[in-house]
């Protein structure tokens, strides 16, 4: 290597690093804008065989603002809510207080207050709360930011996606045919991640939560949330949801609505996993569960809550770039000079 690849090798490192930097802050909000991309980006196609590239992609934008933002948005604070009333109903009556205060102090010799522990951690807490104020404030500030950002490199992933392929072709070290093989691969990934899981697993929950909306279960949008999320990990699902549920509704004296919501949640959801998702992931690539498993849980903990979407599909892509190379390896190996 002489100095002037040397030099230009280290140079683009140090901006590398840099840009990265300008990146983190914000990572969530440019991976929304990625699967945002990836998912509009076929109507993007669409849409410029009848109007500018400029215009499709504003169209588009705002579809995306109407149809994903907004509603994860309102989503997110019904489930909060949803979550802080089921916290501030907890009786603590209903928690054997006095019977464990009581069984303590037999057993040690200490009287303990735990209602009154409770009630001091929680005003320091409280405190803690209005002295972070400015950071809450800060935070918002960001996610205002962030979503600003968002929805300005959706745009210009849809208006000039094409062009961003070409350069990223023209500057992969692969033959062409090797090249579609692997985005191939990968679409398919993507795809099968979003339509045969992510997208199955809002429609079972959302199913289910119908079904807790209609018997009357206490913070039920809470509840069909957590639903989404366990119909993303296979051999879970909503079950571990309207079972309890059903039993909850038969000790409160309400057998009907308890018969009701497990015959309701058994055939309805049942019928949707059986027949929607073979349906759905036959047009795509097969994963294995324990792929899902592995990229929805080290996703969430590698990426936040874009990690439900980009864990799996990480994972799969992995695995797609190891079976283009198993298939390639040895005539990539005899190639030399350009492409």
């Amino acid at each position: 290597m002489n100095r002037s690849k040397g030099y230009l090798l280290v140079l683009v490192t140090i901006f590398a690093y840099l840009s990265w930097q300008l990146v983190v802050p914000f990572f969530q909000y440019v991976l929304l804008a990625l699967l945002l991309g990836f998912v509009l980006f076929p109507l993007q196609q669409r849409l410029e065989e009848y109007v500018p590239p400029a215009v499709a992609a504003i169209s588009l934008v705002l579809l995306a603002i109407v149809g994903f933002i907004v509603p994860f948005v309102l989503v997110a604070a019904v489930v909060a809510e949803d979550a802080a009333d089921l916290i501030q109903e907890t009786d603590p009556d209903d928690l054997q207080i006095a019977e464990i205060e009581a069984l303590i102090e037999e057993e040690t010799g200490f009287e303990v207050d735990i209602v009154g522990t409770v009630a001091d951690s929680a005003q320091q807490i409280g405190s803690i709360v209005l002295e972070q104020a400015t950071d809450w404030f800060g935070a918002l500030t960001s996610a205002l930011i962030g979503f600003g950002l968002a929805l300005f490199l959706l745009f210009y992933l849809l208006k000039s996606g094409d062009d961003l392929m070409d350069w990223i072709r023209a500057r992969t070290p692969l033959p062409d045919d090797v090249q579609d093989d692997l985005y191939g691969d990968l679409n398919e990934v993507t795809w099968a991640v979003l339509a045969g899981h992510v997208l199955i697993a809002v429609i079972e929950g959302v199913i289910a939560g119908i079904g807790l909306f209609a018997v009357g279960i206490p913070n039920a949008a809470f509840w069909t949330f957590i639903m989404v999320i366990l119909s993303l990990v296979p051999l879970i699902g909503a079950p571990f949801v309207w079972v309890p549920a059903s039993l909850y509704l038969f000790a409160t004296g309400e057998p009907v609505l308890a018969a009701a919501l497990a015959i309701y949640s058994a055939v309805i959801v049942g019928i949707c996993d059986d027949y929607l998702r073979p349906v759905v992931v036959d047009r795509y690539a097969e994963i294995s569960p324990a792929v899902i498993i592995l990229g929805v849980l080290g996703g969430i903990y590698a990426f936040g809550v874009m990690g439900v979407f980009f864990g799996p599909v990480v994972v799969g892509a992995f695995i797609a770039a190891v079976n283009v190379l198993d298939e390639n390896y040895d005539r990539l190996g005899a190639e030399s000079g350009p492409r």
